[in-house]
């Protein structure tokens, strides 16, 4: 999963001069735990947001068991909420099933309307996958559990628009993935498709070998898809633009694993 790796400052600059509060805050709607780092403004929308998009997908799934469980690619339905289709998009894209989107696809809806009431710096974590809109640098941290290749960090520098980090493991945290990878990271412009197309590259991940590795790399990028770093059995392998790397110590209060 991702994680952030370093505390937000408190204050943040804005153009006019003044300083806005920067918070984080942890928001808990059943089996959906979600931090969102803002300004303590937007927070009553960020929570409103998580449960609208939430009950939608709860509400379209409930007498949908095919929707809930299906491990592979269904029809669009045009009349399902938003948040629905992009699930259904995403995962298209990716080969995998509507619910591998779902934790990106809230965390995307949470962060657009938070942009779109002017939040200018926006980082949401869903379960480990973020969605983020960032005018400061923020580290992102992959955690692989005990993995031989761990404390790995991306860092991002200020850069318009949205994107989304999603890290996907068959070997550490909660991901169901199909295959090998410690982590297999996706960078996208939405979270929806960062999500479906991690785990998509870890089911692809079947050994830790160089060539499987470069194999699963190749067979996901995809348009839409920034870049990708794979890290299994001691091997790392990337794919397409990825920021610079560091080492970030992992720190287990930052991360969002439920």
């Amino acid at each position: 999963m991702s994680k952030i790796v370093e505390e937000i400052n408190h204050k943040i600059q804005n153009k006019t001069g003044g300083c806005a509060d920067i918070i984080r805050r942890r928001f808990h709607f059943k089996e959906t735990f979600v931090t969102v780092t803002a300004e303590k403004r937007h927070m009553e929308l960020a929570a409103r947001t998580i449960a609208s998009a939430r009950e939608d997908v709860v509400a379209y799934a409930a007498d949908r068991p095919r929707f809930r469980a299906s491990l592979e690619p269904l029809p669009i339905d045009m009349g399902a909420p938003p948040v629905v289709r992009r699930m259904a998009a995403a995962a298209a894209l990716a080969g995998v099933g509507p619910m591998a989107a779902v934790a990106g696809a809230i965390a995307q809806e949470v962060v657009e309307a938070l942009a779109a009431a002017g939040a200018r710096h926006v980082v949401v974590d869903n379960g480990g996958d973020l969605v983020l809109a960032i005018d400061r640098p923020v580290t992102v941290g992959i955690f692989t559990g005990p993995a031989a290749i761990r404390d790995m960090a991306l860092r991002f520098e200020p850069r318009p628009g949205i994107f989304s980090v999603c890290t996907s493991s068959g070997t550490a945290g909660h991901s169901l993935s199909f295959g090998c990878a410690d982590a297999a990271t996706v960078i996208a412009e939405n979270g929806s498709l960062a999500d479906a197309m991690a785990t998509a590259l870890g089911n692809r991940v079947k050994e830790a070998s160089e060539q499987a590795i470069s194999s699963a790399i190749r067979d996901s990028l995809l348009d839409g898809i920034e870049g990708l770093l794979v890290i299994a059995g001691g091997r790392m392998g990337i794919g397409g633009t990825l920021p610079p790397l560091v080492r970030a110590p992992h720190d287990a209060r930052l991360v969002n694993k439920e």
